[in-house]
């Protein structure tokens, strides 16, 4: 795969990291998506295929509570997103994840939506 673009190089990235992390039934996968405008998190099992849990910055319900400030392309809106995916996971009956940050740097955004779930109740 040769790198020309920025996208290139993130899902190069992506899949040397997914080599080595994958979700279990005990243990699922939490994946981090931003966008320039949203931000969405998925609760993955790979061993069914399915998505547990799910949250994003698109959502109505979600971006109906968010204050003025807060919106899917800034910090405040990863910190919402990262606590309402804790709490719909801790719903499920799920404590502890594996993080997978898609390629994206841990810094920023991804950041803030690790961070948040933490403090919410999750662990990784």
């Amino acid at each position: 795969m040769k790198i020309q673009t920025k996208d290139d190089r993130r899902r190069r990235i992506q899949l040397r990291q997914r080599k080595r992390i994958s979700g279990t039934t005990e243990r699922p996968r939490l994946t981090v998506f931003r966008s320039v405008t949203h931000i969405y998190a998925q609760v993955i099992d790979d061993l069914s295929g399915k998505t547990l849990a799910s949250a994003s910055s698109v959502e109505p319900s979600l971006k109906g509570s968010f204050n003025k400030e807060v919106k899917g392309g800034n910090v405040k809106g990863a910190e919402a997103i990262g606590t309402a995916i804790a709490e719909r996971a801790k719903e499920k009956g799920i404590t502890r994840v594996v993080f997978d940050r898609s390629g994206f740097l841990y810094h920023g955004r991804i950041r803030a939506v690790a961070d948040a779930a933490r403090k919410a109740g999750l662990e990784f």
